[in-house]
């Protein structure tokens, strides 16, 4: 007789307490899955994924004292292997791709946990990647749109603090009519009728993230 699988170890790193009690309440009947530790913060989930070597990672993205992204980074630096999934709340394509440059092997919305959390955190641990459709669908709407350049989002980022075009140009040190040809051009980039649409539009996708 084959002995059982060993069961998958996994981390749990949420600054939410009662989030990560519901995880380990969900996966608690699942003999497959172990839950091996737990992380506030991304600075805890760097530390116990360095002491415990989990096999999965379940990562938030918005956590004090350092954000998910900040801390996959760190965690793919000691392990390059590392399998981290991602549970947010926020399905914003330029966060998304974020996320999956960090070296996320999966992307989960927290509405979804309930019914895909299990099988999302098997098909990371097996080598594969758990992108929902409707995350894929939403990197898909803007796929091969124009990105914002480096100066753009410095620019988008001043503006959305209620800078004028001329406050902006002396924080940057540039000419006021050099920034009205950066709004214009993140307004059309961004598909934006004026500032603000364009702030709200940033804020959906994830390109600007709330402090």
């Amino acid at each position: 007789m084959c002995a059982a699988p060993a069961p998958i170890r996994v981390l749990v790193a949420d600054d939410h307490s009662l989030l990560r009690e519901g995880i380990i309440a969900l996966l608690a009947g699942d003999g497959g899955i172990e839950i091996i530790g737990q992380a506030a913060n991304g600075a805890e989930a760097v530390e116990r994924f360095i002491s415990l070597r989990p096999d999965v990672t379940l990562m938030d993205l918005q956590m004090p004292v350092m954000g998910g992204h900040e801390a996959m980074l760190a965690i793919r630096a000691v392990e390059p292997n590392a399998r981290v999934l991602v549970l947010t709340t926020y399905k914003g394509d330029a966060r998304i791709a974020r996320a999956l440059g960090a070296g996320a092997c999966g992307y989960l919305l927290k509405c979804a946990i309930r019914l895909n959390l299990a099988d999302a955190i098997a098909r990371v641990h097996a080598g594969h990647r758990y992108i929902p459709a409707e995350v894929a669908a939403e990197m898909a709407n803007y796929f091969g749109s124009d990105n914002l350049s480096g100066r753009e989002l410095e620019v988008l980022r001043l503006v959305a603090d209620g800078n004028s075009n001329r406050e902006v140009g002396v924080r940057l040190a540039i000419k006021e009519e050099t920034v009205k040809a950066h709004v214009s051009a993140v307004l059309s980039k961004l598909g934006a009728r004026d500032r603000t649409h364009a702030t709200t539009i940033a804020l959906r996708r994830g390109i600007l993230t709330l402090s």
